[in-house]
């Protein structure tokens, strides 16, 4: 047992006086010279079926022409649930092959975690004996008794290293390379992995482009994030988080892809079947399909970038109403089922306006949505606000939960559909109105999320209004005009 060992063992036994850490830390030193003897120990702490990996990644270093010595830089900016998660994921599959593969991720230093946050996170590691014995074997578990006891401040970016996301405490990562200095993060990355909220990835783009005025070689960017910003001129349309990183930084589309899913970050990490698709040029995602897959995560690909990343922004806005409801009829099936006929009929409606072959686009909005509505945080901040557990007043930005992407979408959307220009034909009335007009959930969600003008119950309100249409008529409306405007996805 070598000298860090005997201190941190030495220091526990007076800390914490656990019957269970006190086994664990007598097995642990038993398991430490094994684990050197039999060269067992990865990143994770745990035995790692290869499953054809290093194979992928040598096929993904060949396309980018990386050489013997030169290992594949991977960076994740931003280490929300499903940014720390994707880097995870990457980590606990490429992470052992360190002369092949240097896998990080950034986020902003200074963070500091609660008492609240730093003693569930103390009873979490308590739970999971494996956690528990990591820690112990990396002296690491003395800090996370202090912070319980208030003697110590514990910060983001430091449980982060140890494998614990502020925004997911109750789901253990593997350890994580973490880096706070956003220029040594990114400078001379090969991948970069946008897990910032869409609210912030301009930001935080045009000061990484700023490092990379030298390059020679381009990045390849793979853009996590959901969300919308809406832009009124030259003519109404949407600006997605893949053109904000194309227009900050002046990397070209075709090396900027979406990933995005009908998932759950906790899930995918905890080893559950989940699906995701990676949409943009044939040159990457097809590779990048490919180098992302594992037995129990299938990734496939679409050429389809710019639609499947606002459908991903879409999904949010509705699942914020969704909470509500849930939350307001006691969880009710039927007011739930009849809100998901309302919801997706207008999601269906809209996509009318922003594809040209929408039908293709049915299976994944939909699967993406009734997920998100099942257990996202966008559904999670409907609840809580219904409840009266959350005010409007505390921002977007929930502790624990990290950003809440809908509420922002909710005005980028309603802001678009209310132009003049896009104007459609009112089915009964036969007179032009503006696309939001014939959309009554989004219109009440944007009363109350952003003009903060009535309750929650108003999103019942609106369900049980008489005048209301029955959904197939809306669909059956978008299906038999002439409504597609590839200017809202700025096409010609």
């Amino acid at each position: 047992m070598n000298f860090p060992f005997r201190a941190c063992f030495s220091a526990l036994s007076v800390s914490d006086g656990s019957v269970r850490v006190r086994a664990v830390l007598r097995s642990v030193a038993l398991d430490l010279r094994m684990c050197e003897t039999m060269n067992l120990s990865h990143s994770n702490g745990s035995t790692h079926n290869f499953n054809g990996f290093e194979e992928k990644l040598d096929e993904l270093r060949r396309l980018l022409g990386k050489s013997d010595g030169d290992p594949l830089r991977i960076v994740g900016v931003g280490a929300g649930a499903w940014g720390s998660v994707f880097a995870a994921l990457l980590q606990d599959s490429y992470g052992q092959f360190r002369e092949k593969v240097q896998i990080r991720i950034w986020r902003r230093a200074g963070r500091i975690l609660d008492k609240a946050t730093a003693e569930h996170l103390f009873e979490v590691i308590n739970s999971r004996e494996d956690v528990l014995r990591r820690l112990i074997r990396r002296c690491a578990y003395l800090k996370y008794v202090e912070a319980r006891l208030g003697d110590r401040v514990l910060y983001a970016d430091e449980i982060l290293k140890d494998g614990f996301c502020l925004n997911m405490i109750d789901t253990p990562l593997c350890p994580l390379k973490v880096v706070t200095n956003l220029q040594e993060a990114v400078w001379d990355a090969d991948i970069v992995v946008n897990g910032l909220p869409s609210t912030e990835t301009r930001e935080v783009f045009e000061e990484i482009s700023k490092y990379w005025k030298e390059r020679i070689t381009v990045p390849i960017i793979i853009s996590l994030a959901k969300g919308i910003e809406a832009a009124l001129q030259p003519v109404p349309h949407i600006i997605t988080p893949t053109l904000m990183i194309n227009r900050a930084t002046g990397v070209p589309i075709e090396n900027i892809l979406y990933l995005g899913g009908p998932n759950i970050a906790s899930e995918i990490y905890n080893k559950e079947y989940a699906n995701a698709r990676i949409c943009g040029a044939e040159k990457w995602r097809k590779p990048l399909a490919n180098f992302l897959r594992q037995p129990q995560f299938i990734v496939w690909d679409n050429s389809d970038l710019v639609t499947h990343e606002v459908m991903g922004g879409l999904k949010n806005v509705y699942a914020i109403g969704a909470g509500m409801v849930a939350a307001l009829t006691n969880e009710s099936a039927t007011s739930k089922s009849v809100y998901f006929a309302h919801c997706t009929s207008e999601m269906i409606f809209i996509t009318y306006l922003l594809a040209e072959e929408p039908e293709k686009l049915a299976g994944p909005l939909l699967a993406d949505t009734y997920v998100t509505l099942l257990k996202g945080r966008n559904a999670w901040y409907g609840q809580m606000l219904a409840k009266g557990e959350l005010s409007l007043d505390m921002g977007d930005s929930i502790s624990g939960k990290g950003m809440i992407q809908g509420v922002s979408a909710v005005g980028a959307f309603y802001e678009i559909l209310s132009q003049s220009s896009l104007n459609v034909l009112h089915p009964e009335d036969n007179k032009p109105v503006a696309p939001v007009q014939l959309c009554p959930i989004l219109k009440t969600l944007y009363k109350i999320l952003i003009k903060r003008d009535g309750s929650p119950q108003a999103i019942l309100e609106a369900l049980r209004d008489e005048t209301l249409n029955d959904p197939r008529d809306r669909i059956e409306l978008a299906q038999s005009h002439a409504f597609y405007r590839p200017s809202l996805l700025g096409q010609p």
